[in-house]
């Protein structure tokens, strides 16, 4: 009897699952289960909140991967699980009227590996799930993009009329995200100057403010990266507040501890994360987070037919702590999962060497002219702080990397590398 994997969440970990198992084992055996149609690098998405980057343009369809890779792609948001009968309940398709058009399914599996990824950690701060955007799924960042575009509309109509016209910013979490977020709409805002808003001053007009807990932004990596991230934001007149401990939020502004207050046309949240809450409705192991409490096997504690990976996996390391919720992860994650999974379905002998998570650096990416990051592994021996063009094209080579693993092929590579090449040389930005 074939060995059915379902695979919950198309990510990149768990995306780059099904391709994998797919192209190996066909669609009888492989099933990937999303709510959503269109799979975007999540790396990618402050670009498309931006407007740099074309989220249609972007996007790979789930049912088109699914055709050139051999799995089953299944549309719908998991609901719970019936761990007796080893089935994943799928939640029924309605459309804009509430009208179904797809009933609730079950799946039946052998083989299970939820990748859910992660959602916003509001750390119950007053007004904060209310009155801000998080970046966690491509609607999140169209959403922002035309939130912003709204504002930039009313802000010239009033400077039209002889009256002040900004827009004000302000991004809570300095992080790789709120980093990258302040450093695209920068780039933006100087380009929609050039696209119609042109009574618009880019670097007074347009108000980025970055708050950040921590002593420095980029708290995670080495001094010297967030020094220099830092220097660059300052460069492009992005505000930059350490130490600032956001206590509330409302329409018009945020508030921190201390009572300074920082006004705001539009908020974003980026200063944490956590599982999303069905997995505690599962009647699976989680910790605190909410994340599933996994072994070095990546297998959910107490379970013998269930995997979790990415950000939704509480992973142990060697070390006594925790593998952090990074990309780099979920990837590695993802092809120790493959091998794993193979095997079994293959009745070769079980694999038997642990997960091993091996921390490569990291790369932030700074607009479409720099980056900056630490390159860690046993091709530099030590950590290599890199800058500029050749960080920049080690971050896009992560994207195509991704491409790869997806697709099985580089063709959509050299498509990519032309993109950033444009882009670099004349840069867009999506009004529409």
């Amino acid at each position: 009897m074939k060995t059915r994997i379902v695979i919950v969440g198309g990510g990149a970990g768990g995306l780059e699952l099904a391709c994998k198992l797919g192209r190996q084992l066909g669609a009888e055996q492989v099933t990937l289960v999303d709510q959503q149609l269109f799979h975007i690098w999540k790396p990618s998405l402050h670009e498309v909140a931006a407007g740099t980057l074309d989220i249609h343009q972007e996007g790979l369809s789930y049912e088109m991967l699914a055709h050139d890779n051999r799995f089953t792609f299944c549309f719908g948001a998991m609901t719970g699980l019936d761990l007796t009968a080893r089935a994943v309940q799928v939640a029924p398709i309605r459309d804009e009227h509430g009208d179904e058009l797809v009933p609730a399914r079950a799946l039946p599996y052998d083989q299970l590996v939820i990748a859910v990824g992660s959602t916003a950690n509001h750390f119950n701060v007053p007004g904060a799930a209310e009155h801000t955007l998080s970046l966690n799924r491509p609607a999140d960042a169209e959403h922002f993009r035309l939130r912003m575009l709204k504002l930039l509309t009313a802000a010239e109509l009033r400077k039209s009329a002889g009256n002040e016209g900004r827009v004000r910013i302000v991004i809570i979490g300095g992080g790789a995200t709120g980093v990258e977020l302040a450093a695209e709409l920068r780039e933006a805002s100087v380009v929609h100057s050039r696209y119609g808003f042109r009574r618009i001053d880019p670097l007074r007009d347009v108000q980025l403010t970055l708050l950040e807990g921590a002593d420095r932004i980029l708290a995670p990596l080495p001094e010297k990266v967030s020094s220099a991230a830092a220097r660059l934001l300052k460069e492009r007149h992005v505000t930059i507040e350490t130490q600032c401990r956001v206590a509330r939020i409302t329409p018009q502004q945020v508030e921190d501890a201390t009572g300074r207050v920082f006004e705001a046309d539009l908020v974003v949240w980026a200063a944490g994360i956590k599982a999303p809450e069905v997995l505690g409705t599962l009647g699976l192991p989680t910790n605190r987070s909410g994340q599933l409490e996994v072994d070095d096997h990546l297998l959910v504690k107490g379970e013998a037919h269930i995997h979790a990976l990415g950000d939704c996996a509480a992973c142990p390391t060697a070390e006594g702590g925790w593998v952090p919720p990074r990309a780099q992860a979920a990837h590695q994650q993802a092809s120790y999962l493959h091998d794993l999974l193979l095997r079994h379905a293959m009745d070769r002998p079980a694999q038997k060497r642990p997960y091993v998570y091996k921390d490569h650096g990291s790369l932030v990416s700074l607009g479409t002219q720099t980056s900056v990051g630490s390159l860690m592994g046993n091709l530099f021996r030590s950590t290599w702080y890199v800058q500029g063009l050749f960080a920049r094209t080690m971050y896009v080579s992560l994207h195509l990397m991704h491409h790869q693993a997806v697709l099985g092929t580089l063709r959509t590579g050299v498509l990519a590398v032309a993109r950033f090449l444009v882009k670099r040389a004349t840069p867009l930005v999506k009004l529409h």
